[in-house]
């Protein structure tokens, strides 16, 4: 099953997100099968988010389930 959900990359304490479609059984720091966007939550200044719509809602067709955090984003910024 397929699954869109965050992927934490960046230093220690300084997170950064990637947005990303895997496989479920897949560790959340391996290889994803497409880069979504990304999510910044310690920004100070410039995008703290940044998603591609048209490819979320093409896997979400394809029978990707969002994470809870992933779906929070997305009814925040619209996309579904």
């Amino acid at each position: 099953m397929l699954s869109i959900r965050l992927a934490r990359n960046g230093a220690k304490k300084r997170p950064f997100y990637h947005i990303v479609v895997s496989e479920n059984d897949r560790i959340p720091t391996g290889q994803a099968l497409e880069i979504l966007g990304f999510v910044n939550p310690i920004a100070k200044t410039g995008e703290t988010l940044r998603i591609d719509a048209e490819k979320a809602k093409a896997w979400i067709q394809k029978g990707a389930r969002p994470s809870k955090t992933v779906l929070e984003l997305f009814k925040k910024n619209a996309i579904l």
